[in-house]
């Protein structure tokens, strides 16, 4: 059992297409599932979040900055992660999922320049920082923007 088989017990859940109001005999006649009297019972009833013109509380709460829908979530790696590497290897966003470095890389991956590289590496990466290309170009490796 796991959340994408649950459902509700047989019988519990009436189809949307269930006839209200139908006499006795239904099981859901005479006020049809609406109590007696009050507002609720009535047509137009008010909308959902209405609190009796009370401020609602969506209303009461603050609204606070905002979610730009173009920015890009980048995954950073630093030169120094790439030190588990063969010399001469080529390490791809691919290889770097496999060896445990990045479990998801978002919307890309970029080689920053922080610690040490001892060894010769073409790196394929999304972006990189101008001290990772340094570091990488200086041992003779390749820094791929893909």
């Amino acid at each position: 059992m796991d959340l994408s088989n649950l459902r509700p017990a047989d019988g519990a859940k009436h189809s949307n297409n269930f006839r209200k109001g139908r006499g006795h005999g239904s099981g859901n006649g005479k006020t049809a599932g609406k109590g007696h009297k009050g507002q609720k019972a009535r047509s137009g009833a008010p909308r959902p979040g209405f609190e009796g013109g009370q401020m609602p509380l969506y209303r009461r709460l603050p609204k606070r900055g905002f979610t730009c829908r173009n920015s890009k979530t980048i995954v950073g790696i630093n030169v120094s992660e790439l030190e588990r590497f063969d010399n001469e290897a080529v390490v791809s966003v691919e290889t770097l999922i496999e060896a445990g470095v990045v479990k998801n890389p978002r919307d890309g991956v970029k080689i920053l320049g922080n610690g040490e590289l001892t060894k010769k590496l073409t790196v394929q990466a999304n972006a990189f920082s101008a001290g990772a290309v340094e570091k990488i170009e200086a041992l003779g490796g390749k820094a791929e923007v893909i």
